[in-house]
């Protein structure tokens, strides 16, 4: 079963996607920040974390490359997820390492479309 780390310092947001992601069969690990998320990984790496850019305490791009330098061999994809959706947010989600960039409101068909490409 893929196992996903959902990342965000709302719960709402948490609540809602972790409820559809369960729906459609996955099993979802929440962190609040970036600090929780580097900790998460580090006790048991998940197939593919869905990381929220902007949070307290250790944003989703600072997250990312914490998480990126600490095995360099183990490639666990991270789908940004932000409402910050210009084309520098973008960039600066995939130069910190992200695999995929998904804007809020999210949708739901075109992230499991996502997370399958990104888990096959």
């Amino acid at each position: 079963m893929t196992s996903i780390l959902l990342v965000d310092d709302h719960d709402d947001i948490r609540d809602v996607v972790t409820r559809h992601l369960q729906k459609h069969g996955f099993t979802v690990a929440t962190a609040t920040n970036g600090v929780e998320a580097v900790l998460a990984v580090a006790q048991s790496a998940p197939s593919l974390i869905l990381m929220d850019i902007n949070m307290p305490e250790l944003d989703g791009i600072e997250a990312t490359m914490q998480i990126r330098s600490t095995d360099p061999e183990v490639r666990i994809p991270v789908i940004a997820l932000t409402a910050y959706a210009l084309p520098d947010d973008e960039a600066r989600a995939m130069a910190a390492g992200c695999d995929a960039f998904h804007p809020k409101p999210i949708d739901f068909d075109r992230l499991r479309e996502q997370i399958r490409t990104l888990i096959s």
